[in-house]
Formats: structure tokens, C-alpha cells, sequence
């Protein structure tokens, strides 16, 4: 795994590829820590991913760096209040068999309207 400027960059990882700017992608929000862009397959009215700039395979490992994962679900609450009503869900999968995808973690922000229970 690679390092930037930014810490750790895994090269074959798409979320890797979208902070390069190599893969474009429909950012609502970026600063030093994070990005912020719309997902390819909604579930929801609002559904944004935030993406820590350093490559962290899951939760588990963004736990180590408490303030990152505070920051995480700071932007969440601010994308949900600028783009819905204030209130929204915050969806970790981590893990092949709860639904992980992208090996690199990822907060998926959901809002805007009402979501049914267990939605996502």
C-alpha cells in the first residue's frame, strides 16, 4: 500500500481512485480529512458517502483514529441538514457478509423523507 501526502493510498482501491481524481465522482463536500459524493445507486433521496482520505479497510479501523470517525459523522450530520430535513441514518457495512464492498470504509448518509425501518 502507497502513502501520499495524505497517508495511506491503497492503488487498486476504486475509493482511492476517486480521492486521486482518477475516477469522477459528484462531490457535495471535501476538506483535508474527507470527501463527500453522491452514490451511484441511491436507497434513499439524499445518499452520501464519506470517505476518509487515508485508506482504512473498515469501522473497526477508523476507530483507531477517534477524532477522524467524530469527523465523519460531523459532515454526515451537516450533508443531511443542507441537502434534507436534519434527521438521517448512518450506515457502516463492514464486512463481505454485511454488505462491504468497497474495502476501504465508507459512511453512507441517508436522508430526505421518511425511511422505512431496515431500509438499506
Amino acid at each position: 500500500m502507497g502513502e501520499t501526502a495524505t497517508g495511506r493510498r491503497d492503488p487498486d482501491c476504486v475509493f482511492c481512485k476517486i480521492l486521486a481524481g482518477e475516477i469522477p465522482s459528484d462531490r457535495v463536500y471535501e476538506d483535508e480529512t474527507v470527501i463527500a459524493f453522491k452514490d451511484l445507486s441511491p436507497k434513499a433521496p439524499v445518499h452520501v458517502l464519506v470517505v476518509p482520505r487515508e485508506h482504512r479497510r473498515d469501522v473497526r479501523e477508523l476507530a483507531e483514529q477517534p477524532e477522524l470517525l467524530a469527523h465523519v459523522a460531523t459532515v454526515a450530520g451537516d450533508i443531511a441538514s443542507h441537502q434534507g430535513s436534519g434527521d438521517f441514518r448512518l450506515l457502516f457495512n463492514t464486512g463481505p457478509s454485511a454488505g462491504q464492498t468497497v474495502f476501504h470504509v465508507h459512511a453512507h448518509v441517508l436522508a430526505g423523507g421518511t425511511l422505512a425501518e431496515g431500509e438499506m
